[in-house]
């Protein structure tokens, strides 16, 4: 009965922070009302049992969500929502593909037939979900992920200008700092 009731607390507020997303002025509260329904959602999946992808949901919108209000405040026009502002473009269209295709996701979900469980439940759930996914690739991707990461650190060293090496000296002991561009942390 707890799991029951969680669950629909958890989609009620899920589709209520996705429906805030529309109606707030502010980027940073609109990504803020986005991740309060992400992290409802992940809730959900880790309601079902799936426990690696609900923790997965829950840490990648999480992180997602944190960098995209940083580049909002960064980026936007309007972050504090100060002016008002608008999310929907053709409102009238857009209410009417949504409502159609909520109508029909929820008619598919109602009158499909739901197939009965038959199989036996795997020993490591997570080993077997992982072989599903990635079948023979997993090495593979996990060197794809390394040389992803590999790329970005070294993507963000070669886009620094200037290293501690230049500001500090050789020994890392010149105080104050002999900053080489003007308006560096010399204060």
């Amino acid at each position: 009965m707890l799991d029951e009731v969680l669950f629909v607390v958890l989609a009620l507020l899920a589709v209520g922070g996705a429906v805030m997303v529309f109606r707030f002025d502010s980027m940073a509260r609109a990504t803020y009302a986005l991740l309060t329904a992400l992290l409802c959602v992940g809730g959900e999946v880790l309601l079902l049992g799936l426990d690696y992808l609900g923790v997965v949901i829950v840490l990648m919108m999480t992180i997602e969500m944190a960098l995209m209000a940083v580049f909002m405040v960064m980026y936007m026009m309007n972050p504090a929502g100060l002016v008002p502002m608008s999310m929907v473009h053709n409102p009238r269209l857009a209410l009417a593909v949504a409502g159609t295709v909520f109508a029909a996701l929820t008619v598919g979900a109602v009158l499909a037939p739901w197939p009965v469980g038959r199989a036996r439940q795997p020993v490591d759930p997570t080993r077997e979900l992982g072989r599903a996914l990635m079948g023979p690739q997993m090495l593979t991707m996990m060197t794809l992920g390394m040389a992803l990461f590999a790329t970005i650190v070294v993507s963000v060293v070669l886009a620094t200008p200037r290293g501690r090496y230049q500001r500090f000296g050789d020994d890392l002991r010149s105080r104050p700092a002999d900053d080489p561009l003007p308006a560096g942390t010399r204060r």
